[in-house]
């Protein structure tokens, strides 16, 4: 996800509008209120935007429940942080219902083509660097937001589709005010950008971005917002805008003076018409007594944080010495992301244990290789978690492949006790490049997610490409019951590093008794059975760390942050707190209905 902008937006009159679309006036221009923490009734907000945010906190307090407002966030999201998400990504829907008591996932992972085979990358005989398969149409798969949005609200919400998105498209039309950060994130990404006459006209005017202290505005956002609101999404996956979609895939639209080799994919309005929203059982992991409840593959997001978990359940965390906590919550991911690279995919096309791999015999049996004292060497390899054999250390390693890192997450509580934990992406920061002309809106590159080729030569690689596939993803939107009632729930963007952030908040709130926003705060580390975790630096500056890299664990400072985090949880009082990043990507925006610190 891109760096959060502490923006000033457009505050806009209400007044009569005398012609029918018009918007009505800017006129005033008024920082948006922005802090990582809120604590109050009436329901909680919390991501990585202050616009988007406080249009989720509206949302509630107009009488909406959290599936509405996870849907009014998102799609603001699209406007204001366009270059991390929007309604040419995909995404992982998980929603506690408090009438019920039970947990729900929507998967709105992105789809493959039907042309698409295990060789979508593969360009004579050789795997394409990764660079040129970002920037293509290859790389585009049949975007889910929209479709998530609509069957979120069809099952769970209160308003309509057109009413969620309103708010949205009123911000993309009226515009927001440039700063620093988001005229860097479109210099970042000039080059390509500049490639494509729809992308450089809306994100280059001029032959340049657009200057702090400017107004950006997005008509053609804001017109698509309009069209998916009069007809729902059979516009995008029945109709025009799918139609656009289908033809900026196959004939980019590429300045011929442009030095790139941009390639064209395959992707058709009959695999936009194909594709479908699913609901799946969510992963469930008890740990001391909670209910952790996650995303299903085809993401690994559920699966990898729950193996982890139920592998630390053999440690006394609470007890530990901070370098003690550590070094078990460095090794659990080391060998859960074995077990991930290994097994986990799409599991219409392949069988993936999920069962086995969440059984507490499974995770002991990986356990016992873990010593206190010494890391194990990187990488490790996988177990059979079918046949698992205590400290049996397998043959053949499993390392990780690169996962992009620009996502971003939202956590939304509302008054009647509903949870949204919702992750969603276009994958690399500014996604494929390639905005569709005419609409306004980037189109994702999430099939690089897949493995190009066979991560391990000779041994099966369950996220290979294929025609309908969902790559394999490392979202892990979690929620965590107490007694069955909503205890917290958190989530993060970050790639693959995504199951070691949520894993690290989780032990963080759960085990060392931190606060939900100390937990989120925590300097962060990422081992994914890699010889160097990631780590920040303010990891390194622990006196731990020391102790730890005598023990043999080696760190990375590659990148400078880790994770962008949200979360809310429900107080012992009723009260909801609602957590963001106080530092990370410029600070995110916590906002409860009612404040009331009390």
């Amino acid at each position: 996800m891109p760096a959060h902008r502490s923006r000033t937006t457009l505050v806009l009159a209400v007044a009569a509008v005398l012609t029918a679309g018009v918007a009505a006036p800017a006129v005033a221009a008024t920082p948006t209120p922005k802090s990582p923490v809120a604590v109050g009734f009436g329901g909680a907000v919390a991501s990585i935007d202050a616009d988007a945010t406080a249009i989720g906190t509206k949302v509630l307090r107009d009488g909406g429940n959290a599936v509405d407002a996870a849907v009014a966030v998102a799609a603001a999201l699209g406007v204001t942080d366009p270059f991390s998400a929007g309604i040419g990504g995909g995404g992982f829907f998980v929603y506690y219902d408090a009438r019920t008591h039970r947990v729900h996932t929507l998967d709105g992972r992105e789809t493959a083509p039907k042309t698409a085979d295990e060789n979508l990358f593969v360009e004579n005989g050789k795997a394409l660097p990764f660079a040129d398969a970002v920037t293509s149409g290859l790389s585009v798969g049949v975007p889910g937001t929209p479709a998530t949005w609509a069957e979120a609200l069809r099952k769970w919400g209160t308003r309509s589709l057109a009413k969620s998105l309103k708010p949205a498209e009123d911000l993309a039309r009226n515009g927001f005010v440039v700063d620093q950060t988001f005229q860097t994130q479109i210099a970042n990404n000039a080059a390509r950008f500049s490639a494509f006459p729809s992308t450089r006209s809306l994100y280059l005017p001029g032959g340049a971005p657009p200057s702090p202290g400017t107004v950006f505005k997005n008509p053609d956002l804001a017109a698509t917002y309009a069209q998916l609101e009069r007809f729902g999404v059979d516009a995008l996956y029945h109709g025009p805008i799918g139609a656009d979609i289908a033809k900026t895939v196959q004939q980019p639209p590429k300045d011929p003076a442009s030095p790139l080799n941009v390639r064209p994919g395959k992707l058709t309005t009959e695999d936009l018409a194909a594709y479908d929203v699913i609901e799946r059982r969510p992963t469930h992991a008890s740990y001391h007594g909670l209910d952790v409840y996650g995303m299903p593959a085809p993401s690994s997001g559920g699966l990898t944080v729950g193996e982890a978990l139920n592998i630390l359940e053999n440690f006394d965390l609470r007890h530990a010495s901070k370098a003690d906590y550590l070094q078990y919550f460095l090794e659990s991911t080391r060998f859960a992301f074995a077990d991930r690279n290994r097994w986990i995919g799409d599991p219409a096309f392949v069988d993936v244990p999920s069962r086995e791999l969440l059984s507490q015999r499974f995770a002991d049996s990986r356990a016992c290789l873990i010593s206190k004292d010494k890391a194990a060497t990187s990488p490790v390899a996988p177990a059979d978690p079918k046949h698992p054999t205590p400290c049996a250390a397998g043959t053949t390693a499993a390392p990780t492949p690169y996962e992009g890192e620009n996502t971003t997450h939202l956590t939304v509580a509302d008054k009647w006790g509903n949870v949204v934990a919702y992750t969603l992406t276009i994958e690399q920061e500014g996604g494929s490049g390639i905005v569709v002309p005419g609409r306004g809106f980037l189109l994702n590159n999430e099939l690089t997610d897949f493995s190009f080729t066979p991560v391990t030569p000779g041994v099966p690689d369950p996220n290979l490409p294929g025609p309908g596939k969902r790559p394999r993803s490392s979202m892990a939107p979690t929620i965590v019951l107490k007694d069955g009632r909503p205890f917290f729930a958190t989530g993060s963007p970050g790639g693959a590093s995504i199951i070691t952030t949520v894993l690290q908040v989780l032990t963080g709130r759960i085990d060392r008794g931190l606060s939900l926003e100390d937990a989120i705060a925590a300097p962060r580390a990422s081992q994914r059975n890699s010889a160097a975790a990631q780590v920040e630096q303010a990891f390194l500056d622990q006196p731990e760390t020391a102790d730890l890299k005598a023990r043999g664990q080696g760190f990375s400072t590659s990148p400078a942050e880790i994770g962008a985090a949200t979360g809310v949880e429900r107080l012992h009082d009723g009260r909801w707190l609602a957590a963001a990043e106080p530092v990370r990507r410029g600070q995110g925006a916590a906002q409860v209905v009612w404040p009331a610190n009390w």
